[in-house]
């Protein structure tokens, strides 16, 4: 870890509360992808998990960079993403600003040492702009309050819950909290997420539910038809809900990989602004 990493996450701590003796999915999700910016309570999270997480990791990843420069080809230049976790190149931003320089994006995160990154590396270019919110999403109303400043929540903005939800349980109104965000968003934006596939791999989702519990981190073990229950309401795009590695694959010959994580994209009904 760079003196500047280093004396960032010091003013993180300052300004919010670092508990670097418990671990966070952001920073296990950091370890799984191959980055240096977490700590020994992550990383023994990260090695605990079944072999197939590191690849899920990737696969995750991957999606997210194709749903995002889908949508900012289909004409959407705003984008909220919760559950930002620690900048890993390239990032939402930079794809999407890749298509349309002048999107606009705001990150959000409940984790400090992600703020204390996200401030020194989520940069936008010039025609566009990024923004970092601290924020949790069981906040909701709190979170969409703070976006609103710098998104205009009257155009469509695409929603990004990517690897998140299957950290918040039923007992914290997972579908509830969805429905509110969704709720607050026009005609004409979309929901993008990924969650783990518990009908798909139950075994290798238990160890991981298991070691995620130890660590003092909830895990909701949900099969299709659960995951499919976040898109209540909302036109799936083709195709539809499937893994990760079955979305939208980039080559005619692309064969798809075994894949512990559900995705996909759907529309907000009505005309867009």
């Amino acid at each position: 870890m760079t003196d500047e990493v280093a004396a960032r996450e010091a003013d993180a701590g300052r300004r919010f509360a670092v508990d670097t003796s418990a671990a966070h999915p952001a920073r296990v999700y950091d370890w799984l992808l191959g980055g240096k910016d977490h700590y020994p309570v992550d990383q023994a999270v990260a090695e605990a998990l079944p072999p197939g997480a590191v690849q899920g990791a990737r696969q995750n990843r991957a999606f997210m960079h194709r749903a995002v420069k889908w949508l900012a080809r289909q004409g959407v230049d705003q984008f909220l993403d919760i559950g930002t976790g620690i900048p890993t190149e390239p990032n939402l931003h930079q794809v999407v600003q890749s298509v349309n320089p002048a999107a606009r994006i705001v990150y959000a995160d409940n984790d400090p040492i992600v703020l204390a990154h996200a401030e020194a590396l989520l940069v936008s270019s010039p025609e566009g702009e990024t923004h970092y919110l601290p924020a949790d999403v069981r906040e909701p109303e709190e979170l969409l309050a703070r976006a609103g400043k710098h998104l205009d929540l009257t155009r469509p903005v695409a929603l990004s819950l990517i690897a998140l939800l299957h950290f918040l349980p039923d007992s914290q109104d997972a579908y509830g909290i969805v429905r509110r965000l969704v709720a607050a968003l026009p005609p004409g934006s979309h929901l993008v997420l990924t969650h783990s596939a518990y009908d798909l791999f139950p075994e290798a989702l238990e160890k991981s539910a298991a070691d995620y519990r130890a660590a003092g981190i909830e895990m909701a073990l949900r099969g299709r038809p659960e995951v499919a229950r976040f898109f209540d309401g909302l036109d799936l795009v083709p195709p539809g809900l499937v893994t990760a590695s079955e979305w939208h694959p980039e080559t005619e010959e692309f064969v798809p990989e075994p894949s512990g994580l559900y995705a996909g994209v759907a529309r907000v009904r009505g005309e867009a602004v």
